[in-house]
Formats: structure tokens, C-alpha cells, sequence
């Protein structure tokens, strides 16, 4: 079985599906890699590392006409849909657009988005989602970090004691308590919030404190994911966090409901409250924002207070994020493909939950 890996064509977009220790791996356990020339130069794998791993370079359209299986982060643009063979399998990093959907579906794809993968204990190693939060929350607290105009660690220096730096992270997922343990490495005092008492203890751990509000609903999915909160509750968690942002010197939001808008944390009063030089660094941008203030992609200064949405963070940093996410392919290949065949058993939760096309036909959306 032929799989193909084509260069990346969406824009900022800098890593690589596959990597060549990962690549070398694969073509051992019986398949035939063709990657396109320079797909992995922009994540520091050059042409010459894929050549030594056994992986044949070859140009866009043949890696695309000439693969059983596409391996992608991003989705394919319409030219480079255009040149897959109906009938081949995709496997991407995308939400599941209903317009995107229905592209794949006429080209009767069977295609796969990984954002879409069941939170079960077989499934770990496939987790994309979890490997690139981790690069996420640990270059937020970076950005937040260059952008302040005060140094994280409390310092003591001939002109006097620098106090350290207070930041607050809001949503104790894989991204959030990345940016606690990176921001306690860098010297700063870290407290978290999270509707889920569970995650309390993760926090602690890590060394920050916990702040805690009483909340009456259940509000974890059987997944373990936060849910979406009622109306009076929510409007009791926009005034507890209006309380807690007004002593932070930086806020990271990473919180998300999988599917819909992101919550709303941070209100437009609530940022008026700040003080001016606090930075907020809200990744959720891309889904609407935790911030009510937020602009997807850009920098805006309200009231003293620097707002940053920053968008696609794990592609800043290509080459810890392509070894993750080639490792979660490797993974979810091995779960498809058997004896060199496609594995498509629908009962199975995985390749049900994650196959959004297949044959023509529109699984999920």
C-alpha cells in the first residue's frame, strides 16, 4: 500500500504529516512512501533525511495521483483535490466544514479528520488533538512572555527586588496545563480556573493554585470535556473571572467545547478592569475567542491591556509538532490498515467517529 505526503499548501501552515524516522518506520512495516520534494522543509526535514529513510521524493501530482493513502495536517485545497483518484483514502486535520465535506464526498473519498477522534484509552496514540495543545500552551506563555513589559521571575538585582509576574490560565485542558507548567518553569505565580473540579488536582501538581467556584450542574462530558454551562451559571463565572483577571499580569484562555463557539470568559468590562501592560493571549481565537474583545490572527491594545488571537500556534513551532502528529498518523494507520488492506469495520468507534466521507456519501459533518 502506497501512501502519499504532499506539501502543505495552506497558508503559515509549516508542518509536515510525516517525518522521516517515522516515514522509515512505516516503509519497515511494509509500505511505500512517496513524499513531495520540500514538504518538509519548512519543519527542518529536508529531502536528503526522507531519501535516507528509504522514502521516494517525487512532485504533487504524482504523490497525489499515485497513493492509496493522503497524509495531510491541513485538508487539501481544490487543486490538489482535483488530482486525487476517487476511491482513495484521506487523512487529515480539519474541522469538518459542511462545505469542505460535501468537496470530499463528490470526489468519493474516504476521508478521516483526526479532530474528530473519540477521548478513549485506545485512542491516546492517535491524539492529535492533545500532542499539538501541548505545543499550543507552551508557546503561549512564550508570546505572552515577550509581549509584557515586565520579566516572569521575581528577581533580585542591585536596583532593588522585581516581584514575579501573575498569570492566570483559564481551562485546565492539555493546553492549559502546558501553559502552567511552562510558566511556573519560567518563575512566574500561576493560578488556574476550570468548571471541573476534577482537573483540580492536575493543577495543584504543577504548582499553581486553583481557583474554585461553586458550581451546582455537572459540567464534564463523558469524555472528560468541559460543556456548555447554563445561563445563570455562566453569568456567575463571567463575574468571578472579572474578579480574578484584575490581578494578572498575563491570561492565557484555552477553553473550547468541542463543536460549538468557544465560551465567552473575558467581557469587554471585564478587560477594562486590567491593568494596563496585562496581556491576554486567547487561544481559542480560531473558534470565536474566550475574549469578547478578540480578533482572530491579530494584536489589539484596549484600555492599556494587549489582547493577542493568535492562530495555528503549533505550526510555530514545525518540528516538535510534526514529530507529534506523525507519531498520532503512525498510530491511526496501524488502527486502519491491517495485512495491507483497508480497515473499514464501522462498528469500530474510532473509524466510525472520524471517517466523514466515504463512497460518496456524508458520514459526518
Amino acid at each position: 500500500m502506497r501512501i502519499g505526503v504532499p506539501k502543505e499548501t495552506a497558508a503559515n501552515e509549516r508542518r509536515v504529516a510525516l517525518t522521516p524516522d517515522v516515514a522509515g518506520r512505516l516503509i519497515k512495516g511494509g509500505f511505500e512512501i512517496a513524499v513531495e520534494r520540500g514538504a518538509g522543509t519548512a519543519a527542518y526535514f529536508p529531502d536528503e533525511a526522507y531519501e535516507k529513510a528509504g522514502v521516494g521524493l517525487g512532485t504533487r501530482d504524482s504523490v497525489l495521483q499515485q497513493s492509496d493513502i493522503i497524509l495531510q495536517v491541513q485538508p487539501p485545497n481544490p487543486q490538489s483535490l482535483a488530482l486525487i483518484p476517487e476511491g482513495r483514502v484521506l487523512v487529515a486535520f480539519f474541522q469538518p466544514i459542511s462545505e469542505l465535506v460535501r468537496q470530499l464526498a463528490q470526489r468519493k473519498l474516504t476521508a478521516f479528520t483526526l479532530v474528530l477522534l473519540p477521548r478513549i484509552t485506545r485512542a491516546q496514540p492517535m491524539d492529535v488533538l492533545s500532542s499539538q495543545a501541548t505545543v499550543a500552551g507552551y508557546k503561549a506563555v512564550l508570546i505572552a512572555a515577550s509581549t509584557t513589559g515586565r520579566v516572569l521571575p521575581m528577581l533580585v538585582t542591585a536596583a532593588g527586588t522585581l516581584s514575579a509576574a501573575r498569570v492566570l490560565i483559564l481551562g485546565a485542558g492539555v493546553a492549559g496545563l502546558q501553559a502552567i507548567a511552562t510558566a511556573r518553569r519560567l518563575g512566574a505565580i500561576v493560578s488556574a480556573f476550570d468548571v471541573r473540579p476534577a482537573v483540580k488536582e492536575q493543577v495543584q501538581s504543577l504548582g499553581a493554585t486553583f481557583l474554585e467556584m461553586a458550581i451546582e450542574e455537572h459540567a464534564e462530558t463523558a469524555g472528560g470535556y468541559a460543556k456548555e454551562l447554563s445561563e445563570e451559571t455562566h453569568r456567575r463565572e463571567l463575574a468571578f473571572l472579572a474578579t480574578a483577571v484584575k490581578d494578572a499580569d498575563i491570561v492565557i484562555s484555552t477553553a473550547a467545547i468541542p463543536g460549538k463557539k468557544a465560551p465567552t470568559l473575558i467581557t469587554a468590562a471585564a478587560v477594562q478592569g486590567m491593568k494596563p501592560g496585562s496581556v491576554i493571549v486567547d487561544l481559542a481565537a480560531e473558534t470565536g475567542g474566550n475574549c469578547e474583545l478578540t480578533q482572530p490572527g491579530t494584536e489589539i491594545v484596549q484600555n492599556g491591556v494587549a489582547i493577542l488571537g493568535p492562530l495555528n500556534l503549533p505550526s510555530t513551532v514545525p518540528l516538535h509538532a510534526s514529530q507529534m502528529y506523525a507519531k498520532n498518523l503512525s498510530a491511526f494507520l496501524g488502527h486502519i490498515v491491517q495485512d495491507g488492506k483497508l480497515r473499514l469495520d464501522f462498528e469500530d468507534q474510532i473509524i466510525r467517529e472520524t471517517c466523514v466521507t466515504h463512497a460518496g456519501e456524508v458520514r459526518r459533518s
